[in-house]
């Protein structure tokens, strides 16, 4: 395998830094990238108004979750003590795959004073070097030049990769949190995270958020594969609610907000749920897949500051109810068919949302039921009491 391996503060993981791990990964075809946040940096201080290693380590998780499923990030650095020489970070590579070739990756300043590093000649025979060069500052030439030196001194393979321009930097995004402003080199995730936590003097107050910023908090709760789904449920339940006269911004919310709580463990549901006072049923204990609607409507009112319409609409997403409101039947049918959803059948739902809603709603009870059936999971007596109801509602209409 080809490993490359990219430290740094990430204090925070910016956009600049995720440019820089795709075009390493895609140039040098790597088959995995390793994310390394560095304990006590020993070219630079830490800033003082950072943030601490464990939400240093977060942040880069989440940008190693969006990069992708060959994106990892690792701790070795933060458990081990002194500072973090790179020599030493290398050699437990080169342990852990003695067979693979790995790649050290870094930018153009960290390539010019290489040599000047803690055990250089044991770096560059343990990994060859990709330097990442942003094209109108950095001068090609002149890293090439010193990339030969190193390879003519050490015997070492250095690679220099160019970059598009991203005028970005960690201590600029740190200096406009604190300004207040949301910086444009963060990513939504990694931003919400920011804000959830108080980092960086943001000091935000959650239940009175914009929707940019709770969209960016609910995204820094799941992993991405996630987020174009709860992006999706959140456009559709506005759309149903402008189309039937439900209040369109209470159905973003809760479109924004309906699986926050999607990965959490069973037990962490289950904390929440005796925190806010909700009582689960017996089925409903044993499955987080059940419970995260619950939660999720928990989490929207005692952190977001979220209306009782909101927190309904989210607590009965997934099992449905007999007789429900306006708003929970649209979350709910947005939750359902939103653009990425693709199954036999969703196109005649989409087009009955748009038409009759109830008819709609049945449509999408007796869908789930009839797959619940066929994978032999049990179905719950919400959504077998919401399907009953819808039945003998229309039946009078």
């Amino acid at each position: 395998m080809r490993i490359g391996i990219y430290g740094g503060s990430f204090d925070p993981p910016h956009i600049g830094h995720a440019e820089a791990a795709r075009a390493a990964a895609a140039a040098l075809k790597l088959d995995k990238l390793i994310l390394v946040p560095a304990a006590l940096p020993p070219h630079k201080e830490l800033s003082a108004e950072g943030a601490g290693a464990e939400d240093r380590l977060a942040m880069t998780g989440i940008m190693a979750d969006v990069l992708g499923r060959n994106v990892e990030v690792d701790r070795l650095e933060l458990d081990r003590a002194g500072k973090s020489y790179t020599a030493d970070t290398l050699r437990e590579m080169k342990a852990r795959y003695p067979g693979d070739e790995l790649w050290l990756l870094m930018g153009s300043d960290m390539l010019f004073s290489l040599q000047n590093w803690r055990e250089p000649e044991v770096i560059l025979s343990l990994a060859a070097v990709a330097a990442f060069a942003r094209e109108e500052e950095d001068d090609l030439r002149e890293m090439k030049a010193h990339a030969g030196k190193l390879s003519e001194t050490y015997g070492a393979r250095v690679e220099v990769i160019p970059l598009p321009v991203h005028p970005c930097s960690s201590t600029q995004v740190r200096r406009e949190l604190k300004e207040g402003k949301r910086p444009q080199g963060l990513l939504d995730p990694v931003y919400g995270y920011i804000l959830r936590h108080g980092l960086y003097g943001t000091n935000a107050d959650l239940k009175h958020l914009s929707d940019e910023k709770l969209r960016a908090c609910s995204l820094s709760m799941v992993y991405a594969k996630r987020h174009a789904h709860i992006l999706g449920v959140e456009e559709t339940a506005v759309k149903l609610a402008q189309r039937w006269g439900a209040d369109p911004q209470a159905a973003r919310r809760a479109g924004i907000l309906h699986d926050c709580t999607k990965y959490l463990s069973l037990k962490e549901h289950l904390d929440i749920c005796k925190r806010a006072g909700i009582v689960p049923d017996e089925m409903e204990a044993g499955s987080a897949k059940l419970l995260h609607s619950k939660t999720g409507a928990a989490l929207a009112q005692m952190v977001y500051g979220e209306s009782d319409e909101v927190y309904w609409a989210i607590y009965w997403h997934t099992t449905g109810r007999a007789d429900m409101g306006l708003l929970e039947k649209i979350v709910y049918l947005a939750d359902y068919m939103e653009p990425n959803r693709d199954f036999e059948g969703v196109e005649e739902l989409r087009r009955l949302c748009d038409t009759d809603l109830d008819a709609a709603l049945q449509m999408g009870l007796e869908m789930s039921v009839a797959d619940l059936e066929a994978r032999g999971v049990p179905i719950h007596k919400n959504t077998q009491g919401a399907l009953d109801w819808v039945r003998e509602h229309r039946k009078g209409t």
